[in-house]
């Protein structure tokens, strides 16, 4: 069973990939302790099971503050992230109807929300995608790895003036996986995820200031 610090953390993470929860943002603890119904010492070590992460940053005597991402952590996230999903691709023997099943159903999520506008949601969607991706490989320890890098990375996102058109660009080229995986090219999929990521690193990068 969980403990009470871990669920702190696990429902302060969700916020964060959800987009609820900005780079920047104070973690107000008197609202949060009252929200998650919790002790200020269990909130206090659920925050610091996120500093760990590398999500949230504590400032003596001021608080605790979503993390900012400069451009070597994203540099670096990207490198993180070519390395385990490409790299569970490519382990892939068989793929699994189920997770095929889920990989489409982020797919058909992410479509959804862009035809309403909605980009924090396209965002979920596609950290969904790639966390169904990994998942294939059917590793319980590359599954936590890039559940970890994909909720850090979500703090990118926040140096994206428009952040829909990003997302939608990205989200065609999920179709493109998707028919690769149905094929059973599995390590074709994971040579095109290759080539997305490091568009997506340069174009993330052009974003960022220096």
């Amino acid at each position: 069973m969980a403990s009470a610090a871990a669920r702190v953390a696990d429902e302060v993470r969700t916020l964060i990939v959800d987009g609820e929860l900005q780079p920047g943002a104070k973690l107000a603890e008197e609202r949060m302790r009252s929200q998650l119904d919790v002790s200020r010492s269990t909130l206090r070590e659920g925050f610091q099971l996120l500093v760990r992460e590398r999500l949230v940053v504590h400032v003596l005597s001021t608080g605790f503050f979503v993390r900012r991402l400069g451009r070597d952590d994203i540099a670096d996230l990207m490198t993180t992230r070519e390395i385990i999903e490409c790299g569970a691709l490519t382990s892939v023997n068989t793929v699994p109807a189920q997770g095929l099943a889920r990989i489409r159903a982020a797919v058909a999520e992410g479509k959804a929300a862009a035809e309403r506008d909605h980009w924090q949601t396209v965002a979920a969607a596609s950290i969904e995608f790639h966390r169904g991706l990994v998942a294939l490989a059917g590793s319980q320890r590359l599954s936590m790895l890039i559940e970890q890098t994909l909720a850090e990375f979500r703090l990118a996102y926040c140096y994206m003036e428009d952040p829909l058109a990003f997302h939608v660009t990205y989200l065609h080229k999920h179709d493109t996986v998707v028919s690769l995986l149905q094929e059973g090219a599995a390590p074709a999929a994971a040579e095109y995820l290759r080539t997305y990521l490091a568009n997506s690193r340069s174009d993330l990068l052009l974003r960022v200031p220096e």
